[in-house]
């Protein structure tokens, strides 16, 4: 049996057309975007023709995207460069996040609470990790410069509802960032209709290639550059930019403009099959993150009495790729800090499972996986007992 991958949480592989996109310019049109000749104005014309598509899908002007080498980048420009623009500007020291953010955020605000002295709160989140829009506006300050919810959490799938988030910002003149790492793949963003003014971006999660992310800055927010050096991507991200891999970010993100509702229908049906069979087949089981207000591809689990980690190593030796919570956690004995944040005691949240399809993932494959899952549950706690 061929090895069936589900884990397009942390990574997909390259599509095709976007790998047949860049092929041109790892070796034709090679030159450095910044040089005046010939091979750089082709460069440079790659450059901000990918500019341009990315912008129009996500509904902002080209020179208010940033491309940087992934989604943690752009996390860490967004977070960091706002708040040292903030406190420069205005003395502003008020940072207000969710606690089950990606480690990208979580670990980049903690920082700055812990070396730099900026005052770090987090928001209330409910028992499906949702933050309410009005928990944001209660803890709202008149120093915050800036409030960072993610728009799907990558462990547990929940989507939060950013455009009221956003709104509850605005009124009050506070910049709002959003991860949308996860949600990217899966339907558009559009940054009016979000109501957001900072916007991530990592090309891998969905059918991109690993190296190559994108940060919204809407027009009038400042960022302090994080990395410093020449005037590339108008000054705010210093160093050569990769060409082929943003022009693959490019075309890999105008097919899933493209093809998203054609992937949905696909996907979403398989989706549920599997929550419902896991649910009814195997005793204390419980679906984590919100039951309806999740990704459509998204299924996140946890087994009473189970080693998660354990789980996936069974699963992979039959042939079945998964993951215990997020793929940044893997092989970390301590339970997962999104599931401890939610409730969960160590004894469910030890035994966590995300399984996550992808756009080729087939109904076959989630027969086959449905077949051999409960077993595995059997064994481990069989081991235990």
């Amino acid at each position: 049996m061929n090895n069936i991958y589900l884990d397009y949480a942390a990574t997909t592989p390259v599509d095709e057309r976007v790998r047949a996109a860049m092929q041109p310019y790892f070796t034709q049109i090679f030159g450095n975007p910044s040089s005046l000749h010939q091979f750089g104005q082709q460069a440079e014309s790659a450059l901000e023709k990918s500019r341009r598509e990315l912008a129009g899908f996500l509904g902002a002007k080209p020179s208010e995207i940033i491309f940087t080498s992934c989604g943690s980048e752009s996390d860490n420009l967004a977070i960091r460069g706002a708040a040292f623009a903030a406190r420069q500007k205005s003395g502003a020291n008020h940072l207000l996040i969710s606690p089950i953010e990606h480690p990208a955020v979580l670990n980049t605000a903690s920082q700055l609470a812990d070396l730099h002295g900026f005052d770090l709160n987090f928001l209330p989140v409910d028992k499906y990790g949702v933050v309410s829009p009005a928990g944001v506006r209660e803890n709202l300050r008149e120093d915050t410069f800036l409030v960072s919810v993610m728009q799907a959490n990558n462990e547990i799938g929940t989507l939060n509802p950013i455009a009221e988030i956003g709104d509850i910002c605005r009124e009050r003149g506070i910049p709002f960032h959003t991860d949308a790492v996860q949600s990217g793949a899966h339907f558009p963003l559009d940054v009016n209709s979000i109501k957001v003014d900072l916007l991530s971006l990592g090309a891998h999660k969905f059918y991109g290639p690993k190296g190559v992310g994108a940060l919204y800055i809407r027009s009038g927010i400042e960022l302090s550059p994080m990395l410093t050096g020449g005037s590339q991507e108008f000054g705010r991200r210093a160093a050569t930019q990769n060409i082929p891999l943003i022009v693959g970010m490019a075309k890999a993100f105008e097919l899933v403009q493209i093809e998203h509702n054609e992937r949905i229908n696909h996907i979403l049906p398989l989706r549920d099959k599997l929550i419902e069979q896991v649910l009814t087949k195997i005793p204390s089981s419980q679906l984590t993150g919100h039951p309806e207000e999740r990704l459509v591809n998204h299924a996140s689990f946890v087994f009473e009495g189970v080693d998660g980690n354990l789980l996936i190593s069974i699963l992979d030796g039959a042939g079945f790729a998964c993951s215990s919570g997020s793929a940044c956690k893997t092989g970390d004995p301590e339970p997962s800090l999104v599931l401890t944040q939610l409730g969960y005691s160590p004894s469910w949240a030890l035994g966590s499972l995300r399984v996550t399809l992808g756009k080729d993932t087939t109904a076959e494959e989630i027969d086959s996986f449905l077949k051999i899952l409960p077993g595995c549950i059997h064994q481990l706690r069989e081991l235990k007992s």
